[in-house]
C-alpha cells in the first residue's frame, strides 16, 4: 500500500496556469470528501520556481495514511505569451496549421483515428475563418454604403472599409475567446513543431520536469511517482518520461513505481502527422520500456479525446514484441456522475474533457482523486477497476488491509 506519492501534473495548453488549476482542485477536493469521508488536510498552493508549483495532501481513513506531493509543471507563463502575440501572426500561424494538415493529409488520419474528434479540430478552424469572413465582410459594407449612399470616394471608403475589418475583429475577439478559437488555433501550431522536432516553446518545461523526475526517483523516498498528463498534456508528458530516460536509463528501477498517465490525450491529432517523426519516437520509446507503466485513461463521452484507439499503432507505430505499454483504461463517466448532472454536460464539451481531473459524485472505478491519494497504486486501479473498488468499505477503510491487519495479530 502507498503511503508516500510524488504526482507530477502536466497541464494542457491552458492560460489558467497554477491558481487556475488549484482552485479547480480545492473545489472537486470538497465535492470528493462527501463520498469518501477522509480525514483529510489540502495545503495551500506555493510556487516554487518558474516551472514548478506545488500543494500538499494529507488523507488518511481508519487503516491507512497517505502524504501526496502534488507538483505542477508551469507553462503558462508561455502560453499567455503566445496567446497575446499580434493576432494577425496568430491568424497566419492557424491558417498554415490548417492549410498543413489539409494538404499533408493528417486531418484524413486524425479522421479515420476518431472521426468526433476529426469534427471538432475542423470546428475550430472554421470558427477562425468564420472570425475573418464576418470582419471582413464588416469592412466591406462599411465601404459599400460609404461609395454608394454618401459619395465618398472609393480611396477614403476602402481606408474607412479596413478600419472597420480591423475594429469588427476586435469586436468579436471575446467571443472568440468565449469559444476557444483563439487557444486552440494557437496552440496546434506550436504542437505540431514540436511533433515534427523543430524549436519549440515546450522545451525548457519538458527538460526541467525531467530533471527533477529523477532527483525523485533517485531519492527514493516515495511509494510511487506518478506523471499525470491531460488534454495537451498527454504529449508532453510522455515528453517528460522519455527525457527522463534519456538522462537515466535506470529511473524506473531506482525504488519508487514510475507511472505515466495520460487522460483524455490529444496526442494522436499530433502523432498521425506524417512529419511528427519525433512525438512518434518518444511515444515508441515508451512503448517498449518495461521500468515503467503508461495507462492511458479514454472515454467515449468525451469527443476531445481518442476513444477506443491504440495510441501506438495507431499513429504509425510498429513496436514488435517488445511493447509493453500502454494500459488503456476505458472510462466511464456515466458511473462517476449523477443522472441529472451527467445529462446536463451533454452539450459542455470542455466540461467533459475535465471530468478525467475532477471528482465524482458516487463512487466509482475511476476516481482521480483516489489516484492522486489514495492508499493503492493507480496500476491496480486501471487492472482491477470495480473489483478494487469493492474492497473499499463505508468508511474508507481498505478491506484487503483490515483482513491482512487482523491475521498477523
Amino acid at each position: 500500500m502507498i503511503r508516500r506519492r510524488h504526482v507530477f501534473y502536466v497541464e494542457g495548453y491552458d492560460p489558467q496556469g497554477a491558481e487556475g488549476y488549484y482552485d479547480i482542485f480545492k473545489r472537486s477536493w470538497t465535492r470528493f470528501l462527501k463520498i469518501w469521508p477522509l480525514q483529510a488536510k489540502l495545503g495551500a498552493l506555493e510556487i516554487d520556481s518558474e516551472f514548478f508549483a506545488h500543494w500538499e495532501i494529507d488523507a488518511s481513513a481508519p487503516n491507512w495514511q497517505v502524504h501526496t506531493r502534488y507538483e505542477f509543471l508551469r507553462q503558462e507563463q508561455f502560453i499567455r505569451a503566445n496567446m497575446a502575440e499580434p493576432m494577425p501572426r496568430q491568424v497566419r500561424r492557424a491558417l498554415w496549421w490548417t492549410i498543413d494538415y489539409l494538404f499533408s493529409g493528417a486531418m484524413f488520419r486524425v479522421f479515420r483515428a476518431s472521426w468526433r474528434y476529426g469534427l471538432a479540430l475542423v470546428h475550430f478552424q472554421i470558427l477562425m475563418l468564420y472570425w475573418i469572413s464576418l470582419s471582413a465582410a464588416g469592412g466591406a459594407f462599411v465601404g459599400f454604403v460609404l461609395t454608394h449612399f454618401f459619395g465618398v470616394p472609393v480611396y477614403l471608403s476602402a481606408v474607412a472599409g479596413a478600419a472597420a475589418v480591423i475594429v469588427c475583429f476586435k469586436l468579436l475577439r471575446p467571443l472568440a475567446d468565449r469559444w476557444f478559437v483563439v487557444q486552440i488555433n494557437n496552440h496546434w501550431p506550436y504542437l505540431s513543431e514540436y511533433a515534427r522536432g523543430e524549436p519549440s516553446c515546450f522545451e525548457p518545461a519538458i527538460n526541467a520536469c525531467a530533471e527533477r523526475l529523477v532527483a525523485i526517483a533517485r531519492a527514493n523516498a516515495v511509494d510511487e511517482i506518478l506523471v499525470i498528463g491531460h488534454s495537451g498534456g498527454g504529449v508532453t508528458a510522455p515528453a517528460v518520461v522519455a527525457r527522463a530516460l534519456e538522462l537515466d536509463p535506470d529511473v524506473g528501477r531506482h525504488g519508487p513505481a514510475v507511472i505515466l498517465m495520460t487522460l483524455g490525450s490529444i496526442m494522436p491529432g499530433a502523432g498521425v502527422h506524417p512529419k511528427a517523426k519525433k512525438l512518434r519516437a518518444i511515444i515508441e520509446r515508451i512503448a517498449v520500456e518495461p521500468s515503467l507503466l503508461w495507462i492511458d485513461a479514454q472515454s467515449n463521452k468525451d469527443i476531445l479525446n481518442f476513444d477506443n484507439f491504440d495510441p501506438v499503432a495507431g499513429i504509425g507505430i510498429d513496436a514488435g514484441p517488445r511493447r509493453c505499454n500502454p494500459l488503456t483504461w476505458q472510462v466511464r463517466f456515466r458511473d462517476m456522475l449523477s443522472e441529472k448532472f451527467y445529462r446536463s454536460l451533454s452539450w459542455h464539451f470542455f466540461r467533459l474533457h475535465y471530468q478525467f481531473i475532477m471528482a465524482n459524485d458516487t463512487r466509482a472505478p475511476y476516481d482521480y482523486f483516489m489516484l492522486v491519494c489514495g492508499p493503492i497504486t493507480s496500476s491496480e486501479w486501471a487492472k482491477r477497476q470495480r473489483e478494487l473498488l469493492n474492497e473499499f468499505a463505508e468508511d474508507a477503510s481498505y478491506e484487503k488491509a483490515r483482513g491482512t491487519s487482523q491475521a498477523s495479530s
